[in-house]
């Protein structure tokens, strides 16, 4: 996906995909978010007739029903209001760290950017993302702009690390390495859902630093 302001990439693999089955305390709020998630991909373009806009007007049809229910809206603002007070929590627990706002996005990603000093002097940040499509918190390391990326996607695909996802270069891909901070997680437990992230992120971060100063050449 793309840390661009509405340029996500957007979930569902298409007009007849179904709900995802999350498992957990929030998985009846997962499966409303996806009938948003179906409803932010592109419309159809021309020739794609009568098919394409049978099934949106099926998405439309659905998801207008489930905003009558009311649970939709409050998924949403539950989890918006959580990445808000994530981000509020690294703000306030790490000073030295630059933060950029809360990207709410299309119903594809919401995301805020952290800046530690040794990335940020490398044009690159730390991504804390909500990913619908998968329905889970990711870290990603991304940076400032297509030359920043191919040069440390260069790094570390040379030299074979493995230990997290290495994403290829793409149109529309804007993360270098990605790695899971949480899923199959419960919403009911706030607490233990940010000890989580925030200690997969630091260790994430300390990962990435150690290998950046282990094989970049100055």
């Amino acid at each position: 996906m793309k840390l661009t302001h509405g340029e996500g990439g957007s979930p569902g693999s298409g007009a007849h995909s179904r709900a995802p089955r999350a498992r957990g305390v929030f998985s009846r709020r997962a499966q409303l978010i996806w009938v948003l998630g179906r409803l932010s991909q592109s419309p159809p373009g021309d020739g794609e007739g009568e098919r394409s806009m049978h099934s949106i007007r099926e998405d439309m049809d659905e998801f207008r029903g489930q905003l009558r229910n009311g649970s939709i809206q409050k998924a949403y603002y539950a989890l918006l209001s959580y990445m808000m007070g994530l981000r509020t929590h690294f703000q306030k627990k790490y000073p030295g760290y630059a933060l950029s706002g809360l990207y709410q996005g299309y119903m594809d990603m919401t995301y805020f950017a952290i800046l530690p000093p040794s990335l940020k002097q490398r044009d690159l940040k730390i991504a804390i993302v909500f990913n619908y499509e998968a329905f889970r918190f990711e870290a990603w390391l991304s940076g400032s702009n297509r030359q920043v990326q191919r040069k440390y996607w260069e790094l570390f695909r040379g030299s074979q690390w493995a230990e997290y996802r290495v994403v290829t270069p793409a149109k529309g891909v804007d993360s270098i390495i990605e790695c899971n901070l949480a899923e199959d997680f419960d919403f009911g437990d706030l607490d233990c859902l940010t000890a989580s992230i925030e200690e997969n992120t630091a260790k994430f971060i300390n990962d990435i630093e150690k290998f950046i100063s282990d094989h970049e050449i100055v």
